[in-house]
């Protein structure tokens, strides 16, 4: 047997769930900035280095043990992030 409390509890539980589900989730505008970012002219230079340095890899051409994480992160994810940032923040409100 459930008491009147625990009944009227429940009902309250699932009214919140129904609300919840009403609001919509704001798009998530980083990963298309940090595309529009990719292409730019600003960071191309980064982007044709990684790529340049994936192939060699990838071909066995590369140094040993070389597997271009300073040209990802350092180099290219870093103006990435440096371009998306800033257009990114201005955004949010």
């Amino acid at each position: 047997d459930k008491d009147e409390g625990e009944e009227k509890e429940e009902k309250e539980d699932g009214g919140e769930e129904k609300e919840e589900e009403e609001e919509e989730e704001p798009e998530d505008l980083q990963p298309t900035l940090r595309d529009e970012c990719k292409q730019s002219s600003k960071c191309a230079p980064s982007v044709k280095h990684f790529e340049h340095c994936s192939e060699k890899v990838e071909e066995g051409k590369g140094f040993k043990h070389e597997d271009c994480v300073e040209e990802l992160y350092v180099t290219m994810m870093h103006c990435v992030d440096e371009c998306a940032g800033p257009k990114l923040f201005s955004q949010l409100r």
